[in-house]
C-alpha cells in the first residue's frame, strides 16, 4: 500500500461483480467516503475515478477539417467552449467544446484520405498544451507522444517551425502515426518528424534543439489503470509503479538537455501519485540549478468554473481532480525553465 497525497492510499482488493478487477487504483478513505488532499475535501473524487458512465468528454474540433455542422448541433445541445474568455494566452485557433453532463459522442473512424473532424478527450489534457504557450514558428519537442491527443492540440493552437513527436513504444507508435494522419493535412506532415527513440536517449542525440518541450510521462493512470480482467497484469502494473519516478526523473532530464537556454518544459501525468508529480519536479529543481519553477497558479484562478483543483505545495504544479459536474483528470502539470546559467547532472 502506497501513500500518494496526504492521507490517501492505494491498494489491492477483490473483483467485482462485473467481472472487472479494482486493483492498486482503488482508495483508501480513512473510514470515510472522502478524499483529503493536504487537508482539501473532495467527497466525490472516489466516486468518479471508480465509476466510468460519470466521466465526461470533451470536443477538440479540428481546424485543418472544420465542422461547422457538428458546431451547431453541439450548441443546440447545450455544448459550450472551454476555456475562451477565461486564459488571457488562449489561442483562437483552438476550439473546445463539452457539456456538464456525462457522456460521449461517437467517435470517428480512421480513414486514408479524410481528416477527422474532432478528437475526443478529457479536458484537463489540454492544460499542459496551453501552458506550454506555443507560438508560430518554434521548434516543439512532445518527447512522449503517444496517442498522439496532445500533439494534435498542439497544431490546434500554433504552425511550429518543427514538431518532433517521439514514441519509444512500437505499438504506440502505430497508433500515434494514425492519429496524425486522420488529423493534420499533408502540407503540415512536413514540419512534424515522429521517432522511435528511447525518450531517455532524446537529450544527448538532439541537444538545446528545441524551444518548448513537453514530457507528458509515462505514470500510473489512475482512470485507464482502475480496471482489469487481468489479474497477472494488474500485479505487474503494481510492481512497474515503483520504478515509474525513476524513468520520469530520466526523460525530464533528457528533455532538460534537448531544451534551449530560455526555453519552456512542461512536465504531465494523469495520476494522484505524489510520488510521481511533486516529488519529480521537486528532485529536479533541486539537482538542476538552471531549471527554474514558473508560477501557473493563475491558470487555477482563472479555470475553476470548469476544473476542480487540489493544493500541490508548488507555485509551478497544478493537480486537477475530478468532481461532480468536472468530471476531469487527475492531470498534474508542471512548468519550469531553463536558465542560460550551467546546471548540475
Amino acid at each position: 500500500m502506497e501513500q500518494i497525497s496526504g492521507n490517501i492510499f492505494y491498494y489491492c482488493c477483490m473483483p467485482c461483480k462485473d467481472g472487472l478487477h479494482i486493483h492498486h487504483f482503488s482508495l483508501l478513505w480513512n473510514g470515510t467516503d472522502v478524499l483529503q488532499a493536504d487537508g482539501v475535501i473532495i467527497r466525490s473524487t472516489k466516486e468518479i475515478l471508480t465509476s466510468p458512465w460519470c466521466w465526461q468528454y470533451a470536443v477538440l474540433l479540428n481546424r485543418f477539417s472544420y465542422p461547422f455542422e457538428l458546431e451547431k448541433d453541439l450548441h443546440l445541445k447545450g455544448y459550450h467552449t472551454l476555456f475562451q474568455g477565461s486564459l488571457p494566452n488562449y489561442p483562437k485557433s483552438m476550439k473546445c467544446y463539452l457539456s456538464r453532463t456525462p457522456g460521449r459522442i461517437p467517435s470517428e473512424r480512421h480513414q486514408i484520405g479524410n481528416l477527422k473532424k474532432y478528437y475526443l478527450l478529457n479536458a484537463a489534457s489540454l492544460l499542459p498544451v496551453l501552458a506550454l504557450e506555443l507560438r508560430d514558428g518554434e521548434k516543439v519537442l512532445d518527447l512522449c507522444a503517444a496517442p498522439g491527443g496532445k500533439s494534435i492540440a498542439l497544431l490546434q493552437c500554433a504552425c511550429p517551425g518543427y514538431l518532433h513527436c517521439n514514441e519509444y513504444d512500437s505499438l504506440r507508435l502505430k497508433w500515434l502515426r494514425q492519429t496524425l494522419e486522420s488529423f493534420i493535412p499533408q502540407p503540415l506532415i512536413n514540419v512534424i518528424k515522429v521517432s522511435e527513440l528511447d525518450g531517455r536517449e532524446m537529450g544527448d542525440a538532439q541537444p538545446e534543439m528545441f524551444d518548448k518541450v513537453l514530457v507528458d510521462a509515462p505514470c500510473s493512470n489512475d482512470r485507464s489503470w482502475l480496471f482489469s480482467s487481468d489479474s497477472q497484469k494488474a500485479s505487474c502494473r503494481i510492481s512497474q509503479r515503483r520504478n515509474l519516478p525513476l524513468l520520469q526523473i530520466e526523460l525530464l532530464r533528457s528533455a532538460i538537455k534537448a531544451l534551449r537556454p530560455g526555453g519552456i518544459l512542461v512536465y504531465s501525468t494523469c495520476t494522484l501519485s505524489k510520488a510521481e508529480n511533486q516529488d519529480v519536479i521537486s528532485e529536479i529543481l533541486n539537482s538542476h540549478s538552471n531549471i527554474m519553477p514558473m508560477d501557473i497558479k493563475g491558470i487555477a484562478r482563472t479555470c475553476s468554473h470548469n476544473f476542480t483543483f487540489a493544493p500541490t505545495g508548488q507555485e509551478c504544479g497544478l493537480l486537477v481532480i475530478p468532481d461532480k459536474g468536472k468530471a476531469w483528470g487527475p492531470m498534474y502539470v508542471a512548468k519550469l525553465k531553463k536558465s542560460w546559467s550551467t546546471g548540475k547532472w
